[in-house]
């Protein structure tokens, strides 16, 4: 399978340097500030010579991708966060295009898993008036969105399991940390945690290509859940 690489900072670099563990080609690389950049976003020649884009750019990058990749008739992955106001454009864009796309703000089956953890810990929580919910993820320095993309799905689960109590969420960036994240759940004399550590980023990549792989052919909006095949 060939895949158009857009943006390649360190996790496009990585997606490309495990492509052939997953039987996919780099096709070209989309990023003007890249020695390594192939050709424009909107280059027609894309369409026939790649089956499916894996977006690693930036958040503000992804409205404009996004759309001229559908025009392509590409298939698209979308490991880029901090573009969640601009979804319900996007949708249309693929929808009307009749592409599919999987977007999410986290590519490791270890965190879908911890999701559905959260969930049920907040299910059981939520009746127990005397515990408060927190949440704190940990990043290195050179990610821009704070809280994480992860974290924000993490407090969405929370809720619509039921925990409707504030849930105070915090954030650190520092070093190279690839992702950690905490959830806590605080009575008057005893606390609760459930955390999810990645121990390298290369989690995140070959997620990326078990969808792009997945994603091959299907139409629709999707999220590593229907991946994974975890409800």
């Amino acid at each position: 399978m060939k895949i158009l690489l857009v943006g390649y900072g360190r996790m496009g670099q990585l997606v490309g340097q495990l492509a052939g563990q997953y039987d996919c080609e780099v096709a070209g690389i989309v990023d003007p500030l890249s020695p390594s950049h192939s050709g424009d976003i909107d280059d027609a020649r894309w369409k026939g010579a790649a089956d499916v884009a894996i977006d690693f750019s930036l958040p503000d990058a992804v409205a404009v991708n996004l759309p001229v990749l559908a025009r392509l008739g590409l298939n698209v992955v979308v490991g880029t966060t901090g573009w969640a106001s601009q979804e319900p454009a996007l949708r249309a864009a693929a929808e009307q295009a009749g592409i599919g796309v999987v977007a999410a703000p986290n590519f490791s089956a270890g965190v879908v898993m911890f999701e559905a953890i959260v969930a049920r810990a907040a299910a059981l929580a939520s009746s127990q008036a005397d515990f408060g919910a927190w949440l704190h993820e940990a990043h290195h320095i050179m990610k821009k969105d704070a809280p994480s993309g992860t974290a924000l799905l993490l407090k969405r689960a929370m809720e619509e399991a039921g925990y409707s109590r504030p849930i105070d969420v915090a954030s650190t960036r520092a070093g190279h940390m690839p992702g950690t994240h905490t959830i806590g759940f605080d009575g008057p004399a005893e606390s609760i945690t459930l955390s999810h550590t990645a121990r390298d980023r290369s989690v995140f990549a070959r997620g990326a290509l078990q969808a792009a792989r997945w994603v091959r052919g299907r139409r629709g909006w999707f999220t590593m859940h229907d991946v994974l095949g975890i409800a």
